[in-house]
């Protein structure tokens, strides 16, 4: 069978067995992204890193391997560290997104911020704002993580210059810093 015919009639197949599935439908999404409210309408198939890099120009959270093999496109959804480059949009409906963007308090660098800073967790850049999203939902979930609990949560987080002492540095020293702010 020559790939055209083939191609439509796999073609027809979806859209005969899942219609929900047709590309040119849409959703009205509401979220709450950096603790504002957005909604609109998206393309059911749209990335929700698609949605804050495109939408939103929230370029803080990188698009790489789109496989969720890399980490810097990691956000959070209700807390929980996803791969936004594969996570659609309309599955964070009446949730709640936090980017890098929403990290700091104003000017104001959060501890996890000031400890990459201090122990140079960030070298490019590049995958930063990943370690950071991922490193922060570990503490949210263990505020008393070990060097292998680090190694362990961050192991989807690839940091091509090769900076991962100072990163679990970093996080180890932010989560003391935390545990002092409650006290």
């Amino acid at each position: 069978m020559r790939w055209s015919k083939l191609f439509k009639a796999t073609a027809r197949l979806r859209r005969a067995d899942f219609p929900i599935m047709d590309v040119r439908s849409k959703f009205n999404l509401s979220l709450t992204v950096n603790g504002k409210s957005w909604s609109g309408d998206v393309p059911i198939e749209e990335t929700l890193l698609e949605l804050l890099r495109n939408r939103l120009r929230l370029t803080g959270t990188k698009r790489s391997c789109e496989f969720e093999v890399c980490g810097a496109c990691t956000v959070l959804v209700d807390d929980r560290p996803v791969s936004s480059c594969s996570y659609l949009a309309f599955e964070a409906h009446e949730k709640s997104v936090l980017t890098i963007e929403g990290v700091a308090r104003g000017d104001e660098l959060e501890p996890l911020q000031k400890a990459f800073v201090r122990n140079i967790g960030a070298q490019c850049g590049y995958c930063t704002p990943g370690q950071i999203m991922a490193a922060k939902g570990l503490l949210i979930d263990n505020p008393h993580p070990t060097r292998e609990q680090i190694a362990e949560w961050l192991s989807g987080n690839i940091c091509r210059c090769g900076a991962y002492g100072a990163i679990a540095q970093s996080i180890l020293e932010a989560a003391q810093e935390y545990r002092k702010q409650k006290a």
